[in-house]
């Protein structure tokens, strides 16, 4: 816990930035009926039938420190959608000598997923410019890009029916967003950790 919070209070280094990744779930779903609008003290109204055409993955890149964010959408949430996501994190920081990168614990967030995708030069190619930095079991609310994931999840149009119109949206949002330079308020520092969370913390008593 404290490593992730370490990183948060690091000042801002483009040669070494820090980076939350973070995967979200989104249904592509699409009206049967044409809803109705919202109208002067009358919120919009949609019909309780709806038709799924499967889900797609919201990747969250996020940098705290600048306010930037970037998101890729992937068809599945694989070991092989992970490595292909960090290569092109990498990519996107060609002068980066190290990218930091904050993410949750799960079993498809290794460096093997790297060597599972690429081939051994390609995968150390990848490796060598990353930094992980895990989130502890249950404490994936440590990573800021779980509350960008949030507003995402609330403002994006409820119905939206294909991949294309997807990637619209979320390439409307993450354009505002930048432009706007948004942030997280995040003052839960590591002295905070050992007062409110104290019980989490080994004891050297008895």
């Amino acid at each position: 816990m404290e490593d992730v919070l370490d990183q948060y209070e690091q000042p801002y280094d483009p040669k070494r930035p820090l980076v939350c990744y973070d995967e979200g779930i989104r249904p592509l779903i699409a009206e049967t009926r044409l809803g109705m609008p919202a109208q002067p003290g009358q919120r919009a109204r949609y019909d309780y039938e709806y038709t799924r055409h499967g889900v797609r993955n919201l990747n969250f890149f996020f940098e705290p420190l600048i306010g930037q964010r970037a998101v890729t959408i992937t068809p599945h949430r694989t070991m092989q959608d992970f490595a292909h996501n960090m290569k092109w994190l990498v990519e996107a920081y060609p002068d980066a000598v190290c990218i930091r990168v904050v993410l949750d614990n799960l079993n498809t967030h290794t460096v093997a997923a790297l060597y599972a995708t690429f081939e051994p030069a390609e995968a150390n190619r990848i490796r060598k410019r990353l930094e992980f930095h895990y989130t502890p079991k249950h404490g994936s609310w440590l990573n800021m890009a779980e509350i960008e994931w949030s507003v995402y999840s609330r403002t994006l149009p409820k119905y939206i029916p294909d991949e294309e119109a997807l990637r619209f949206h979320v390439g409307a949002l993450t354009t505002e967003r930048n432009c706007q330079q948004a942030r997280v308020n995040w003052q839960f520092r590591t002295q905070d950790a050992r007062i409110k969370l104290k019980q989490l913390y080994p004891s050297l008593s008895g």
